[in-house]
């Protein structure tokens, strides 16, 4: 028997992937795991033993490998062995996909039989061709052009200083509004392959509009259920967070740069002289530094992903009760969701795709 240890660690990673990968097809599968078992040391007679095969096939997928790689190992078949790019080729690919971005590895296939004449018969071949040229699949990120990493970095400097110099009867909430619509969002879900799913379609017409602040100390949340947001609305909040804190002498309120924050009725209000509230701005453009973005997002995920309650009034009311009670009640479980750990984020560091 020949010895283990003959993969590198990237072979072992791209084996693994594809021997994990319920999209691979179960003869690639089969035969990304044999390689694994034999590299850890089994015989090929105890790895043909483990998948009920002969152990000269497990020699077989060895040699073709060692010869020809991972597009070896996808190719093999009883009827040959598939054609390989050559290197000029795979470098022609790379920069394609590289200045293309393809959505899917049936345009990568598509662009190969154009430009080289060759088919890769399976989904799985493609995605170990690209993985071992380099590219994995990935969802851009929703990236602003007009952010600032230099306000970013003041921003995240004060906020450190203010919550390191808080006295006892102070306290730092941060706001926002949203406008959830009555309704399931469709999300993906493991189900039995011979059955259908979909989710309960309703006229996408009614929302609730909530104007919020959430304290990421305890959790507790202050939400408002208003007909529009607006100036009005804005301080109906405020007001509603000093008499929900009654002994706190300062509360600094964390806010976008929304018209109805910096509207003329709310800078009169709050320059009252028994006014608590302390109003400050998050650099524009920058919603990833406003922690209630985050709420916003799970409570989507547990009350709209793949459900819909029976009506509007229903879904109203168990939104509000999941924001008012229950995050506050169950914080422990929900606050490493919500969290304020920053990053500064430089559009300059990222491809944006056009």
């Amino acid at each position: 028997m020949r010895g283990g240890g003959f993969l590198t660690a990237e072979e072992r990673q791209v084996l693994s992937e594809l021997a994990r990968d319920g999209l691979a097809e179960h003869r690639l599968a089969r035969r990304a795991n044999a390689l694994i078992l034999v590299d850890q040391g089994m015989s090929y007679r105890q790895v043909a033993k483990v998948l009920l095969l002969d152990d000269e096939t497990i020699r077989e997928w060895r040699a073709t490998f060692e010869q020809d790689g991972i597009d070896g190992l996808v190719g093999f078949h009883y009827g040959g062995r598939q054609a390989f790019l050559t290197p000029e080729q795979e470098s022609q690919l790379k920069d394609w996909v590289s200045s293309t971005l393809p959505h899917s590895t049936r345009a990568v296939g598509a662009y190969i039989k154009q430009h080289f004449g060759i088919t890769y018969e399976s989904r799985s071949g493609l995605v170990a061709l690209l993985h071992r040229l380099g590219f994995e699949h990935r969802k851009p990120k929703a990236v602003s052009s007009k952010m600032d990493p230099e306000k970013q970095r003041q921003f995240i400097e004060l906020y450190e200083k203010l919550l390191n110099s808080l006295e006892a009867d102070e306290m730092v909430m941060f706001t926002d509004a949203v406008h959830p619509t009555y309704g399931a969002q469709p999300v993906g879900c493991w189900a039995p392959k011979d059955v259908a799913v979909a989710v309960e379609q309703t006229t996408g017409r009614e929302h609730v509009n909530i104007q919020g602040a959430i304290d990421l100390e305890t959790g507790t949340t202050c939400m408002q259920d208003v007909a529009s947001v607006d100036a009005a609305s804005t301080i109906a909040l405020f007001e509603a967070i000093e008499a929900r804190f009654p002994k706190k002498r300062v509360i600094y309120v964390i806010a976008d740069n929304a018209r109805c924050h910096r509207a003329q009725l709310v800078q009169a209000w709050l320059k009252q002289p028994r006014c608590r509230i302390r109003l400050l701005f998050i650099p524009p453009y920058c919603p990833h530094l406003n922690p209630i973005e985050r709420l916003w997002g799970l409570t989507r995920k547990n009350l709209m992903h793949n459900q819909c309650l029976p009506n509007f009034r229903a879904f109203r009311s168990r939104l509000l009760t999941f924001l008012r009670y229950d995050v506050p009640a169950n914080w422990d479980s929900f606050c490493d969701q919500v969290t304020d750990n920053f990053r500064v984020r430089d559009p300059g560091e990222y491809r944006i795709i056009k």
